[in-house]
């Protein structure tokens, strides 16, 4: 090579890793175009050949409400805190879609994109970050319909129940980061592993559901405590989410600071964890996938 070749400025230089920790966060910026076509690209073509299209983001949380308020409200009479059921279960079943399609999805990320990964190179980041950008919108239609739930409430009330929105609601855009970085990190734990073990990928959506009934979607901390369960159940750090999650939106709920700030230091822990190990897969997953 001569001189003049070597004095060359290049726009863009790859290089393979040279440890678990050489994450190339500045090249994530540098590809951000990438990443919101790919946020389009997975709301599109999720939607494209469906009949009802974005209505299925309304369907499904208002079914589920349905079924659990019958079951879980009704048949088994599991206390809801004083909030309607109808509002106890949304607000639930409304962070935990958020956090479970994070978790899913993120999680075949290696295996359904793999033809990509291929023959071109980015940051391989970028794909499971568009995953959880894109399920903003899913996230957010819901809870819009969560407001229009509580308005309807509001004017129509039950007796014997209340909600009301406390001052955590300034703690909103801190609790979908925290929901969306656990889904992300347990994610890309689990995308990685199923480059070497296809079974856990059987086992990902099965996983999920049972995880749901060991968080307070169904049922009150209170209620998981008053069984002698509580400890159990507060070891999922979506437990706390979801709780401070309801005192923000209905005033209800077994929220304080050091829980909270325990379930973050536990999130951000998954998620270095997920990063560091998806990192070592993305250098020869190729070959194993």
């Amino acid at each position: 090579m001569n001189s003049n070749s070597q004095s060359q400025d290049w726009d863009l230089i790859i290089k393979g890793h040279t440890s678990l920790f050489d994450i190339k966060f500045k090249d994530l910026w540098q590809y951000r175009d990438l990443l919101f076509l790919f946020v389009k690209r997975d709301f599109v073509s999720f939607y494209k050949q469906t009949i009802l299209g974005p209505l299925w983001f309304f369907i499904q949380p208002i079914f589920t409400t349905i079924v659990f308020s019958f079951v879980f409200g009704n048949l088994a009479g599991i206390s809801t805190d004083g909030i309607p059921k109808y509002l106890f279960y949304l607000s639930g079943i409304t962070a935990w879609n958020y956090f479970s399609d994070c978790l899913t999805k993120t999680s075949t990320v290696f295996r359904d994109n793999a033809n990509i990964f291929g023959k071109v190179y980015f940051p391989r980041l970028i794909m499971p970050l568009s995953i959880v950008i894109s399920n903003l919108v899913r996230f957010g239609v819901q809870l819009l319909l969560l407001f229009c739930m509580m308005i309807f409430f509001h004017f129509r009330p039950i007796p014997g129940t209340s909600f009301h929105i406390t001052s955590g609601i300034f703690l909103f855009p801190i609790l979908v980061l925290l929901m969306a970085l656990l889904g992300l990190g347990l994610g890309l734990i689990i995308t990685a592993m199923t480059t070497k073990y296809r079974d856990l990928t059987f086992l990902v959506t099965f996983g999920v559901q049972l995880l749901m009934y060991g968080t307070t979607v169904i049922y009150p901390l209170s209620y998981a405590k008053e069984k002698g369960y509580g400890w159990i159940v507060e070891l999922n750090p979506m437990t706390r989410i979801i709780e401070a999650f309801r005192f923000a939106f209905l005033g209800k709920g077994d929220f304080t600071w050091m829980t909270l700030l325990n379930s973050a230091f536990a999130t951000f822990i998954i998620l270095f964890i997920g990063i560091v190990i998806f990192n070592k897969t993305e250098k020869n997953f190729v070959d194993t996938i």
